[in-house]
């Protein structure tokens, strides 16, 4: 599938949202809770400069097919280490929209300066995702045992991952 990614805007968040939702709302890839509203949902997805939210765009259809947010991991002395999120549409996974994404937010973390790119929280459960990361170049440097709670596996181990930039 042919993708462009651009820069997100507030009108973008209406063809966001119900794939979000349904990705928030299943609890079996990320930490945010379940019945996360739509407003508060926007606030934490759509951040503003100097961090970074993006859309993938099918090219054929003008379709939003998944989106990523970019920020700092930490502030203050570990404001060098990027990290970012990302959600494709269920309905056009498996298609290479999320590593266009990820490839991406790789380019802009170099671009902004950033040493190294770390992901906090992936579960071990998301072997889609771990698998794609790693073949990016990530590595897993800690896993914390149990401190993902899934809703058919159960407790499962939440992986650390890092790239250096």
């Amino acid at each position: 599938m042919e993708t462009t990614i651009r820069d997100a805007g507030p009108d973008d968040w209406a063809a966001i949202w119900p794939f979000f939702r349904q990705i928030t709302a299943a609890g079996d890839t990320f930490t945010y809770p379940v019945d996360l509203g739509r407003d508060e949902a926007r606030g934490w997805w759509l951040l503003p400069a100097p961090d970074r939210t993006v859309v993938a765009v099918e090219e054929a259809s003008g379709r939003i097919v998944g989106t990523a947010k970019m920020n700092r991991n930490q502030a203050g002395p570990g404001s060098h280490i990027a990290s970012a999120s990302y959600m494709v549409d269920p309905a056009h996974g498996g298609r290479g929209v999320g590593r266009t994404l990820v490839e991406d937010s790789i380019a802009w973390a170099r671009a902004a300066g950033y040493r190294g790119m770390q992901f906090n929280a992936v579960a071990a459960t998301n072997t889609h995702a771990v698998r794609l990361y790693e073949r990016l170049g990530f590595r897993v440097v800690g896993t914390v045992p149990g401190a993902f709670h899934h809703p058919v596996e159960g407790y499962a181990d939440l992986h650390v991952m890092f790239l250096a930039l």
